[in-house]
């Protein structure tokens, strides 16, 4: 497909009013595999959307809660959150890890983005495509992987250009569908209580 199509088929995560989320693609693993990866327990899963997902942590949000989403399409894994864990450079080593591949975007409340790559437990790239436009007036230039190079990131659309390499990349299209399907949902331990030392898992 055409960048400019694949972008076009995205739109509707432009005009999402989503105050953060992270989708995941994982392949080479099981959904109980990835759900370990994140910090989640494969057993204690329910149905959610991901509304409810979202007033769920919303409700609980000095309490540390974090739900993941996820559903399998042939040999990808989807994880979608409310929250952050697929961001992670840990996560991504663990759910890459023995010749896994792993791709991630993520938007937070401060409207930062970002993307990351990982392949067989390294992570081969990660960046903030929002700077990407004002990398030629940049005093340190951002580092861009070879595997997002020339794409042409605008702040209007950089979720839809987003998803669209994540599509590119992993060959899975992300279904706006999901987001109000009730798929099998699990909680997940706090970064802190994941990582033995945190600090590094934030790490590329």
């Amino acid at each position: 497909m055409v960048w400019e199509d694949l972008v076009a088929a995205y739109a509707w995560a432009d005009a999402a009013e989503w105050e953060t989320y992270t989708f995941s693609v994982v392949t080479g693993k099981t959904e109980e595999e990835v759900i370990r990866a994140f910090g989640g327990d494969p057993a204690g899963s329910r149905a959610m959307t991901f509304a409810e997902a979202a007033d769920e942590q919303a409700d609980h949000i000095h309490a540390d809660r974090a739900l993941l989403r996820v559903v399998t399409v042939e040999k990808h894994v989807v994880a979608i959150e409310w929250g952050f864990h697929g961001s992670i450079p840990e996560i991504a080593r663990r759910a890459s890890s023995d010749g896994g591949e792993f791709f991630s975007i993520h938007h937070n409340v401060l409207a930062q983005h970002q993307v990351m790559h990982a392949r067989d437990g390294r992570v081969d790239g990660m960046f903030d495509p929002s700077v990407v436009g004002d990398a030629a007036w940049m005093e340190s230039a951002p580092d861009i992987p070879a595997w997002a190079a020339g794409i042409p990131f605008h702040l209007e659309t950089l979720d839809s250009e987003s998803f669209a390499l994540l599509e590119h990349i992993m060959g899975v299209p992300v279904v706006h569908a999901w987001m109000d399907a009730p798929l099998r949902t699990v909680s997940l331990a706090s970064p802190d209580a994941l990582f033995g030392d945190a600090d590094a898992a934030w790490l590329p």
